[in-house]
């Protein structure tokens, strides 16, 4: 059992000068102290550096640089990670509450994963409600068959649990991620907590279809094409069936 675990949280930044702020006071501001903060910026050039620069006492990391994309830059701050695990709190993210990682691992001792529910909110940060995906109350390594139900801002990964990300992936590596931990994971720990904000939209219309091209890539992987197959006729119902009740409560 490890009492007062340290966290390593990494975020991922490139010309995102209007949202960095925020969401680095969210981890500074965690009343939570065994946290590392590494911070990994594409050499933005939209004032961001500027913003990251007035807390960089504060940060265990920082490294500005170009990168290969989001899972080369999110790869260079794991390989810099020392804590007893990780979370990717990305630009525009934020954690739920000054108190939430406090409340995270006082939710159970040493657990291999633990993970929480999130709230999505807009550009103009106005609360969209929970996730359409509802986080599960139980959790494992076939937790993904019907979709993404755990937000990767809601995930707290023992970090020897974790390896880098599959760079063939270019939009949907996390799901690979997660499920690779999830499968090595025998203490997976559901705090019933919000425990992220999630800033939604940023995605092309294109870059959606490339992802929901790979990310049933790599479920057919892990679960097999015909399962994979019937399973997203039951994602395309649910979808339907979301639409339709939340079309009703617009009306």
């Amino acid at each position: 059992m490890t009492v007062n675990p340290k966290l390593s949280v990494i975020t991922i930044v490139y010309n995102n000068a209007k949202d960095i702020e925020r969401t680095m006071l969210s981890v500074l501001n965690q009343t939570y102290s065994n946290i590392e903060y590494i911070l990994i910026d594409g050499a933005s050039t939209d004032g961001t550096k500027d913003i990251i620069y007035k807390y960089k006492d504060r940060l265990a990391q920082f490294i500005s640089e170009p990168d290969k994309g989001i899972y080369d830059a999110m790869n260079k701050g794991l390989a810099l990670a020392t804590g007893d695990y990780v979370l990717f709190m990305n630009s525009g993210d934020e954690i739920y509450d000054s108190e939430t990682v406090d409340h995270v691992f006082s939710s159970a001792p040493s657990g291999d994963i633990y993970y929480g529910e999130t709230e999505m909110f807009d550009e103009n940060w106005k609360s969209l409600g929970q996730r359409r995906h509802i986080a599960p109350e139980h959790f494992d390594w076939h937790s993904f068959k019907y979709g993404m139900n755990v937000s990767h801002q809601a995930i707290y990964i023992k970090r020897s649990l974790t390896e880098p990300y599959d760079l063939q992936y270019k939009y949907s590596s996390d799901i690979d991620w997660i499920i690779k931990a999830a499968k090595k994971s025998s203490n997976v720990v559901n705090t019933h907590l919000y425990v992220a904000k999630y800033l939604v939209g940023g995605m092309s219309k294109q870059k959606h279809l490339e992802s929901l091209k790979e990310r049933f890539k790599i479920l057919t992987h892990y679960y097999g094409l015909v399962p994979n197959l019937i399973n997203h006729v039951f994602i395309a119902l649910n979808l339907a069936q979301y639409f339709i009740r939340h079309r009703r409560t617009n009306d």
